[in-house]
């Protein structure tokens, strides 16, 4: 998973007269602005501001997973990325892996599903968000490999072996399973 923060660019260098800066990001494909304070994380970004509440605030010390979405198609814990740090950047969220008519779930949405990948269901949007950045990546092939990988994603329910088999069983569909 990519934690590095990153330097904000200087467009956000400008701050208004309260001590906000001015960003945009694509956020789930729409452009949206904010003016936010220096030490804003992406989650709060998401959570409070664009009122996208299926990403978990966890543990807010990067050591969960469940606020885990997609940072320019990498997976990041969004509560270690200040939200100044984005801007210009492209986050997709799980509200955002949908299809566009709302109602069309993306293959590991399903899959979750199919596989009963979840119980009381707190980390599923940030364990979705893993797998799908962990398949784009294509370094997972076998169960061990998806394991090892999403190991940074925690179910405090033990659902590990069905969000295993979800995750392989879209893999193969995909064609990347070995």
């Amino acid at each position: 998973m990519d934690t590095r923060v990153q330097t904000p660019p200087t467009a956000a260098a400008a701050s208004h007269a309260d001590g906000t800066f001015p960003i945009t990001l694509q956020l789930n494909g729409t452009s949206h602005e904010a003016n936010v304070t220096p030490w804003v994380t992406l989650l709060d970004l998401l959570r409070e501001e664009a009122h996208l509440t299926g990403t978990k605030k966890g543990c807010d010390h990067g050591q969960c997973g469940a606020c885990t979405v997609l940072l320019d198609g990498k997976r990041v814990n969004s509560c270690l990325q200040l939200a100044v740090a984005v801007d210009g950047c492209s986050v997709q969220t799980i509200e955002g892996l949908a299809g566009d008519d709302g109602q069309t779930l993306d293959p590991l949405q399903q899959a979750f599903m199919d596989h009963d990948a979840f119980q009381c269901g707190y980390c599923t949007p940030g364990q979705i968000c893993s797998a799908r950045g962990l398949i784009a990546e294509g370094r997972a092939h076998t169960r061990d490999e998806v394991r090892e990988l999403m190991s940074g994603n925690i179910c405090r329910c033990g659902a590990y072996t069905n969000i295993t088999d979800a995750v392989m069983s879209v893999l193969e569909k995909e064609g990347a399973a070995r």
